[in-house]
């Protein structure tokens, strides 16, 4: 559990010149340090019905579980200063889907885009508020406490108590590096758009998808496929879409992005983005409705490696809050390669200090107001791995290495054209899929000389004491 504090819930009241709709912040990070209950804005919004359906669909996110939905779900948004854009960001309770509101500049008016990283409060009363926005009515908002709160209110905080498992955590830095290796697949105008994602199923038993379900770009459209084919997209449980019916109906495009498949390929994720006046809703649904993010193990390697973790420090004092984050410009300034860059956001991602914006195809600056820093201490095909490599499990011969597990087993660890492969179980359901197992992650640790633990007064390294 972790408390979550503000000063006041947020509330819409009606003022003089319209509605005013204040988010109230928690701690958060930001240029000048952490900060109790920043603001990041306060201005008008272009689109007041838009951006409170959209806003809804996030906090529906954070509210839900799509699998196992009878265990808790009720994790406050996270909102994002770019400087020209707000982004508010949740994950589902079951850590499935990820969702993301980026309210552009176009969407703003008269206001100053501040920069840093909060908890915002959206709570019962206010969800039924922002369901009555009517499409006229001018809407002021505030994020963040206005300067009579700062300078007044000096009372107790409102404090939420929410759960916040390691699984959850993961999940922001697994969706990143996912969504990393998409491409746009199809734009459907906003007729196909409010036409297809209708048709979908709203319900899905106790939370089962029932299996993988692709679908195939078709003129203006998209069509349904029974099995993965170049160029399709899969729609795995495409019940966990819900959320996006808040915006149908101010939808002026649907585009869909996945990544490169071929005939007969294994379930992967795929990200919906619904284009608004102003702003962009985009839902990241894993590749199954029972599988989280947190174990894709797209991060394994760059956790694996002291050199990533030594250039995102370096990377890490050259992010500014940018809202897009530019590989050759970080590259050029820090005087790495693009790839190494690549790896330190990676890096920086898993603390969640990075965020990936499929639509423009870059990384954005952000820092999670949690102690996202476990993530890493607490993966646990990381942790084994480097178990294994401080025990001296691993012996290399060439391309073979064998790793002695810690039950006696054997399992030989093989590499070609760059990728390792294994003979425990893990490897034969996976194939990979799901990021290298333990005894392959041990295998590159060790080829890389990376320093694992401390054991004792020792420390262990390539499978020696030093």
């Amino acid at each position: 559990m972790q408390a979550v504090a503000y000063r006041r819930p947020s509330v819409l009241v009606s003022a003089a010149d319209g509605q005013r709709l204040g988010l109230e912040t928690s701690r958060g990070a930001t240029p000048s340090g952490v900060r109790d209950h920043p603001q990041f804005f306060a201005g008008f919004l272009t689109a007041p019905q838009v951006a409170a359906a959209g806003l809804l669909a996030v906090a529906d996110v954070a509210a839900a579980r799509y699998y196992q939905r009878q265990l808790r779900a009720s994790l406050d948004p996270v909102v994002t200063g770019n400087g020209d854009r707000l982004r508010f960001e949740s994950f589902s309770g079951c850590g499935g889907v990820y969702a993301r509101l980026d309210v552009l500049e176009a969407g703003l008016d008269g206001g100053v885009v501040g920069h840093g990283t909060t908890n915002v409060d959206v709570n019962n009363p206010l969800r039924e508020a922002l369901s009555r926005i009517g499409s006229t009515d001018p809407l002021h908002l505030r994020v963040g406490p206005d300067e009579l709160a700062v300078t007044t209110l000096d009372g107790p905080v409102v404090e939420k108590k929410v759960p916040l498992p390691d699984r959850w955590l993961r999940g922001f830095a697994e969706a990143q590096v996912i969504a990393a290796g998409f491409d746009l697949r199809a734009e459907l105008p906003a007729a196909e758009a409010v036409r297809f994602l209708r048709s979908l199923p709203r319900g899905g038993g106790r939370g089962a998808s029932g299996g993988a379900r692709w679908v195939v770009p078709a003129g203006r459209g998209l069509r349904p496929s029974t099995r993965a084919v170049p160029g399709a997209v899969c729609l795995p449980g495409p019940e966990r879409l819900i959320a996006l019916q808040r915006v149908l109906r101010h939808a002026t495009a649907l585009r869909v992005y996945g990544p490169p498949v071929t005939g007969g390929a294994a379930a992967t994720a795929a990200a919906w983005e619904v284009v608004l006046p102003g702003m962009r809703l985009t839902l990241t649904l894993s590749p199954d409705a029972s599988r989280g993010f947190s174990g894709e193990g797209g991060v394994l390697d760059a956790l694996a490696a002291d050199e990533a973790g030594e250039d995102a420090e370096l990377i890490s004092v050259l992010l500014a809050w940018e809202p897009r984050v530019d590989v050759c410009d970080l590259a050029t300034a820090s005087g790495l390669t693009a790839e190494r860059v690549r790896a330190a956001l990676v890096r920086l991602g898993t603390s969640g200090r990075v965020g990936y914006d499929v639509a423009e195809a870059a990384y954005f600056h952000r820092e999670l107001p949690y102690d996202a820093e476990r993530v890493e201490r607490h993966n646990p095909r990381l942790r084994s791995a480097r178990a294994l490599v401080a025990a001296g499990a691993v012996a290399l011969d060439g391309a073979v290495a064998t790793v002695t597990a810690e039950d006696g087993h054997v399992h030989r660890v093989r590499e070609q054209a760059g990728v390792l492969s294994c003979s425990c179980l893990w490897w034969a359901k996976y194939r990979g899929g799901r990021g290298p197992c333990k005894h392959a992650l041990a295998v590159r640790m060790v080829r890389r000389g990376t320093a694992v633990e401390q054991v004792g007064q020792t420390e262990r390294v390539d499978g020696g004491v030093r």
